[in-house]
């Protein structure tokens, strides 16, 4: 992000990405709490004095995202079953749509796995050659199977907590929590959400996520 801090406490629109974030999952009425992996070395969430009506608790952030999300499935506390429903979103994603956590809960709390929010991939995708060097296309890939992959992704705790531990065992590379679940046999389903559901991963990031929240206001209004 050519940044002096992690994206996630950038300023956007009057607040830090991360408390937009926080504020789209817990203004949800369905989510009781949220726990909140951050860095043990993490200098900036205390200065944020970030205060919301339902608890928000903190766990220790890992190496990679998988560790992080098992820390802080860890830190749930003990009222919560092994049976209960999670949701696992990146601190990262301030534009999440209410209408999308609604409809992804609405579509996982009968399914056997759970699944996670995604839009379909719209262009054409090209496939690269093995050298680096000269990045020629080696094949153009059919799209009309793809989807980006998005959070919230939902799960059952106890069955996303045995996923996580079983691939990590195993060495098994975990880009998020669908790919445990799919790697231990179980098949999530795919919740189209909307396109605007970004990650802010690039500095031409944010002054897109600043324009949805404009575009968001103006529609309230």
């Amino acid at each position: 992000m050519a940044s002096d801090r992690p994206k996630q406490y950038l300023s956007l629109a009057g607040r830090t990405v991360i408390e937009h974030s926080l504020n789209a999952m817990l203004s949800h009425p369905a989510i009781n709490g949220v726990v909140l992996a951050i860095a043990t070395d993490d200098e900036y969430w205390a200065e944020l004095d970030y205060q919301h009506k339902k608890p928000v608790l903190l766990a220790s952030g890992g190496v990679e995202r998988c560790h992080s999300v098992l820390n802080a499935l860890d830190a749930l506390p003990a009222t919560v079953n092994e049976t209960d429903w999670v949701l696992v979103h990146d601190a990262a994603r301030p534009c999440l749509r209410q209408d999308d956590v609604s409809q992804l809960i609405e579509c996982c709390k009968h399914h056997p796995v759970g699944g996670i929010l995604a839009v379909p991939v719209k262009d054409t995708i090209k496939q690269s050659s093995d050298s680096a060097e000269t990045n020629t296309i080696s094949a153009t890939v059919d799209r009309s199977l793809l989807w980006h992959a998005q959070t919230p992704q939902m799960f059952r705790l106890g069955v996303l907590r045995d996923a996580l531990k079983q691939a990590l065992s195993a060495g098994v590379v975990i880009t998020d929590e669908a790919s445990a679940l799919e790697w231990n046999g179980q098949m999530p389903i795919l919740i189209e959400g909307h396109g605007d559901n970004i990650k802010i991963t690039r500095p031409e990031d944010l002054p897109l996520a600043e324009f949805y929240f404009s575009q968001s206001r103006s529609t309230s209004s």
